[in-house]
């Protein structure tokens, strides 16, 4: 592996990406391929992809291999469950989901991309864009992941014709620029031969654009979560009762979003009890400041009644408290969701009991229309529902924050994950057209 020092790794920025795509369009060629022809994989693990790959007779090493860890994947040759990988080039450190990519497994691309700032969308040259292409874009734009990489893979099965490249590149921007998906990078690629993933390839010289990993380590990392509205879900409330520390109050969790400061004024919700904040401690140290992902313990001047679940947030950039969720959402398990279903919604570090109220509508994936008022959604359906909940809850839109913006439905009776939803507006808005001015449980 390439030797990296660690102020070449402090320096650089990090990035997290996902796979998609439909079975057998190579996604876990390509990341073996990426890991490979970038110096990322060890010794002995190239060494066991060798010998894997001989005992199925196979000449050259199966790169697939790096990642389709389960046993049943290698037996069966696609990926069931999302392989994270990591791995770093001088410019960036990257932290890959490879998602499955047969409908079956739709939900594990949902988990891969939620907190992914790039998606890269594979397709099979021969195929073009299929319906789980547009899936995986459609889940995308609704988890509003920045940048879209669409890799044309098996360029080498269509003689690296151009106009194929080209064809298929039109369509699927047409479709996801139509979703909202606010940037489309269309790259033509051979996972299985190296073309265009790490090194340009001879036999595509019509292409003048960046490789896979060139325009990974290049992609702009914008949003900064510690710049967005502050958030601290309070995960556990820590009161020694020592002689050391008699009255120690402290509120524990990893800040969602934004930055904290002593001195602050903050609220807890959904209580809309007030204070400020007296101090911060981070790995049993005090601190002044704190931001987003650091797990810090929160001291308030006051003695206010917080628990699990609560979420602490400025007094000046409170969201409201609301028991009627209104979101979209991306069904994924096998039971389907019906009106008047009652469920446990999880948000940040809160459940509290729900019914379905009404689901509005289930995107058509074909035409992006929507179909009306549908009654349920199967899995992998993608629609609108209305929520009623028993508590209320301190929501953000999804748009303004993916970790705040966010919940999943769960099974009352055994605790399985039902649908994964983003609250508020389903899709970012397409850029506009300018145009000429004219003047049981019953909650």
């Amino acid at each position: 592996m390439s030797t990296i020092t660690a102020e070449a790794l402090s320096a650089t920025t990090l990035l997290r990406f996902a796979t998609a795509g439909s079975v057998d369009d190579g996604k876990s060629t390509l990341v073996g391929r990426l890991l490979h022809d970038s110096k990322s994989v060890l010794v002995d693990q190239l060494e066991a992809v060798e010998r894997a790959s001989a005992s199925r007779g196979q000449e050259a090493p199966d790169l697939a291999l790096l990642t389709d860890g389960l046993r049943a994947e290698r037996e069966q040759g696609i990926t069931i469950d999302v392989a994270y990988r990591y791995f770093a080039t001088p410019r960036r450190r990257f932290i890959l989901a490879d998602t499955p990519g047969h409908v079956q497994y739709t939900r594990n691309m949902v988990t891969g991309a939620s907190t992914a700032e790039l998606t890269v969308v594979l397709v099979d040259a021969r195929n073009g864009v299929v319906e789980q292409t547009r899936r995986h874009a459609a889940i995308a734009a609704l988890l509003r992941v920045p940048h879209v990489v669409l890799a044309v893979n098996k360029m080498d099965l269509v003689g690296y014709e151009e106009r194929v490249f080209a064809a298929i590149a039109e369509e699927f921007t047409a479709y996801a620029t139509e979703l909202g998906v606010p940037e489309v990078t269309a790259i033509p690629i051979s996972a299985l031969a190296g073309d265009n993933v790490v090194d340009a390839s001879a036999r595509m010289d019509w292409y003048g654009g960046p490789t896979v990993l060139e325009h990974l380590e290049t992609v702009p990392v914008s949003h900064d979560l510690a710049h967005c509205h502050a958030r601290l879900p309070v995960q556990y409330v820590i009161r020694p009762q020592t002689a050391e520390l008699p009255d120690y109050r402290g509120y524990a969790g990893q800040i969602a979003a934004g930055t904290f400061r002593v001195g602050e004024e903050v609220t807890v919700l959904p209580s809309g009890r007030t204070s400020t904040i007296a101090g911060i401690d981070l790995l049993g140290e005090p601190v002044d400041v704190a931001w987003t992902t650091q797990s810090v313990t929160v001291l308030l001047a006051d003695d206010v009644d917080v628990s699990r679940g609560d979420l602490i947030v400025p007094t000046k950039d409170a969201p409201a408290t609301t028991q009627d969720v209104e979101a979209t959402v991306c069904h994924v398990a096998d039971q389907p969701l019906t009106v008047g279903h009652r469920v446990l919604l999880k948000h940040g570090t809160r459940t509290v009991k729900a019914i379905v109220k009404d689901i509005p509508s289930r995107l058509t994936l074909a035409d992006l229309s929507l179909h009306p008022h549908p009654g349920t959604l199967a899995a992998n359906d993608i629609g609108r529902v209305k929520i009623r909940t028993a508590e209320p809850l301190p929501v953000d839109s999804y748009a303004d924050s993916r970790r705040t913006g966010s919940f999943i439905l769960i099974d009352p009776g055994d605790g399985t994950t039902l649908t994964a939803g983003m609250v508020g507006e389903s899709f970012a808005a397409p850029e506009p057209v300018a145009v000429a001015d004219d003047d049981g449980w019953d909650f």
